[in-house]
């Protein structure tokens, strides 16, 4: 519009008079015969373009004005949401950031030094990387703790910089560790706890991710600490105590527990820790068994590194146990289905393992009734007899006085087969 505006810059026009209106109009001759535009179109245009925007103008100011005089005259008119609907709006969405306070988030953002999290408060919120876990961790993610994650986080402070609240998770997870150790100590349940340090009263091990001391009088090997590092004890709880943040363990009585269920001819799994030239010693769930090298095969194994190597995984059965002196002897040799199946074939010596053991305690058990029945039969004068499945018992009318006839003694069989 402004160049338009300049081209008829000092541009006059004469009158028109009414004569001059009511003739035709017609273009020149010149203009006519060479075809050009006429020169009074831009003319025209313009002022139509004119009067449109005058039109425009006219019909926002009114509609201004009279915006301007109902928001003037009644600012609340169709509108539904009133004061007090604001008021409960806010009580709704009203945030409490007091330390201590359990708040739900949205992880939006994580760095090397921990999380942001949104928490619909009026800043962002910020988990530091030691509160992300009660594990040590390099990174955030470690946890878990990704971007999108929604969970729950406790407040425990407030960056004075720039206002943000900090949160926590390690904080929720050490209520989580002492409520789950009380349960496990009222089921005297035996755990695993690793080994992380030591002073002169004892050891620290680690048990649901807390600090637990293993006091050196309740160690049942005599190991000196630097041996007992970065292992794992079996152990049972002392004492919990969380508001003293005391958490005694013990592996004695733990291993008192294990070793009551150690019975002559059963099968355990065990881990091959050393090899001597006299037999490898063999980890049965924290308690070290001598797995002679008379006992790992009927046939001669001239060198034991040849069957077996430390770290290897294997069935033994316990030949004997010396709760006293902590010693247990075992035996792959008494699992063996053929002679040497432990040097070719120790696949097969571990898949009848359970099936062989039950034999052999079925031989031990009719090898001991009949020792029982050898016995009776020169000690009548007892007053005591043996029934069919080798139990002592009182001396029945039909049994005759000179003693018992082992003939009648039936064989020992599986009880899976009646």
């Amino acid at each position: 519009m402004a160049s338009l505006a300049q081209q008829f810059t000092g541009l006059r026009c004469a009158p028109l008079s009414s004569s001059r209106l009511s003739k035709p109009f017609s273009f020149p001759k010149q203009q006519q015969t060479h075809n050009r535009p006429p020169t009074l179109l831009p003319i025209v245009s313009a002022v139509a373009i004119s009067n449109a925007q005058t039109r425009e103008r006219l019909k926002l100011k009114e509609l201004f004005e009279e915006a301007y005089e109902r928001c003037r005259t009644s600012p609340m008119e169709g509108v539904t949401f009133n004061v007090d609907d604001f008021h409960s709006a806010i009580e709704k969405y009203d945030f409490n950031s007091e330390i201590g306070t359990k708040v739900r988030g949205t992880v939006f953002c994580t760095d090397n030094g921990g999380a942001l999290v949104d928490i619909t408060a009026k800043s962002s919120a910020y988990l530091p990387l030691q509160e992300a876990s009660i594990h040590r961790l390099k990174h955030v993610e470690e946890a878990g703790i990704v971007p999108g994650l929604k969970m729950d986080f406790v407040i425990i402070g407030e960056n004075e910089v720039d206002d943000s609240l900090i949160l926590s998770l390690k904080t929720m997870q050490y209520d989580l560790a002492w409520e789950r150790c009380r349960q496990l100590q009222a089921e005297d349940v035996v755990v695993k706890g690793k080994v992380v340090g030591a002073n002169k009263g004892g050891v620290v091990a680690v048990v649901e991710g807390l600090r637990g001391f293993v006091p050196f009088s309740q160690i049942s090997s005599k190991t000196t600490a630097e041996e007992l590092l970065d292992k794992e004890l079996p152990l049972k709880f002392v004492e919990v105590d969380e508001e003293q943040a005391r958490l005694v363990l013990s592996n004695r009585k733990a291993m008192q527990d294990s070793q009551a269920q150690l019975g002559i001819g059963s099968v355990v799994l065990g881990t091959v820790q050393s090899l001597k030239p006299y037999g490898a010693f063999v980890d049965i769930g924290g308690i070290n068994g001598l797995l002679h090298v008379s006992q790992i095969s009927h046939d001669r194994v001239a060198d034991i590194a040849t069957v077996l190597q430390p770290g290897d995984t294997l069935k033994v059965m316990i030949l004997s146990h010396d709760r006293e002196r902590s010693r247990v002897s075992l035996s792959t040799k008494k699992l063996e289905p053929t002679p040497g199946d432990m040097i070719r074939n120790p696949k097969l010596v571990f898949e009848k393992a359970e099936e062989m053991a039950q034999t052999f305690r079925q031989r031990i058990a009719q090898a001991e009734a009949m020792a029982r029945a050898d016995m009776l039969r020169f000690q009548p004068e007892s007053g005591l007899s043996i029934s069919s499945d080798g139990i002592l018992g009182p001396l029945t009318s039909d049994l005759p006085a000179e003693g018992l006839d082992l003939s009648d003694v039936p064989k020992a069989e599986d009880a899976d087969s009646e």
